[in-house]
């Protein structure tokens, strides 16, 4: 498979509105292999394909908890596709989470979403799917279903912290 450059921001392709999948088929199997190298290369745990300019509406997640302690400890791979993700409904209680963006390298920021939430999509072969999510997982949903729209994290956080975030961003990439 295939490392897919990471679109990074104010790059505009981030945010394009993805347009659904149609068919799921060998060509959409082949970009959410791509995706997952692309995210595990790049140390990831979610992507989203317009951060690869692919405007299809594609997710790829995989939290990689670790199991075990000490020397024993390893990261379990746990790859989840979503293929047409749709919030269905959320949870009036919210949560924090310091959330970053691999398009936004090495920036983090305190967003306030739901702590749980219902969707619907298609997997690998194009069978339904309706699920109930919470924790880590559903903010991690609820980030990659943003970008499909769009929407990037820093869009949830005060003009002030996002200029904050944004100058430090390219200061960092003045000094590489």
């Amino acid at each position: 498979m295939a490392v897919l450059e990471i679109l990074e921001v104010p790059h505009p392709g981030l945010r394009a509105v993805a347009k659904p999948v149609a068919v799921v088929d060998d060509s959409v199997r082949k970009i959410v292999a791509d995706m997952f190298d692309t995210m595990y290369d790049a140390r990831g745990i979610g992507l989203a394909a317009t951060q690869v300019a692919i405007e299809q509406r594609i997710v790829v997640i995989d939290l990689q908890e670790t199991v075990g302690e000490g020397e024993d400890a390893k990261a379990v791979r746990t790859p989840l596709v979503y293929i047409n993700p749709e919030l269905i409904s959320v949870s009036d209680e919210t949560n924090f989470y310091s959330e970053g963006c691999l398009s936004i390298p090495e920036q983090y920021a305190e967003v306030e979403r739901p702590a749980a939430c219902r969707a619907r999509w298609l997997d690998e072969q194009g069978e339904a799917h309706e699920g109930d999510f919470d924790g880590l997982l559903a903010t991690a949903l609820q980030h990659e279903i943003d970008h499909l729209n769009g929407v990037l994290f820093i869009d949830h956080i005060s003009k002030l912290k996002r200029d904050m975030l944004l100058k430090k961003l390219t200061k960092m990439r003045k000094a590489a």
